[in-house]
């Protein structure tokens, strides 16, 4: 398993995922994602090799990335006045996309 690989594939689905809903804030919001994935590396990459070993299931780790949601912070969208329902939509959505893309990568689903 490469996770430098799968790392960089997380970083290019969040860009998309942002620019498709916040385009307008993509230079300060690319700060935030990288805060936040440089933040989470180490316990992703923990976590996904355990997942494809078979160490944990699936639900393990969903539960596992969904326990790191409150460290993003998406500082740019909120000095831009982004309301915090918005925003907790849009963590869940960015859950949703590491978990689809690790997913995907791993059982090649």
């Amino acid at each position: 398993m490469d996770f430098e690989k799968i790392f960089k594939e997380l970083r290019s689905s969040l860009t998309v995922l942002f620019n498709d809903k916040y385009n307008d804030f993509s230079k300060e919001s690319k700060k935030d994602i990288d805060r936040f994935l440089n933040a989470s590396k180490e316990k992703l990459e923990r976590w996904t090799l355990l997942l494809a070993e078979g160490k944990l299931t699936l639900q393990d780790f969903e539960w596992l990335v969904e326990s790191q949601k409150d460290l993003f912070e998406m500082k740019a969208l909120q000095a831009a006045g982004i309301s915090k329902i918005s925003l907790g939509h849009f963590k869940n959505n960015i859950v949703s996309t590491i978990i689809n893309t690790i997913q995907a990568i791993i059982f090649k689903v």
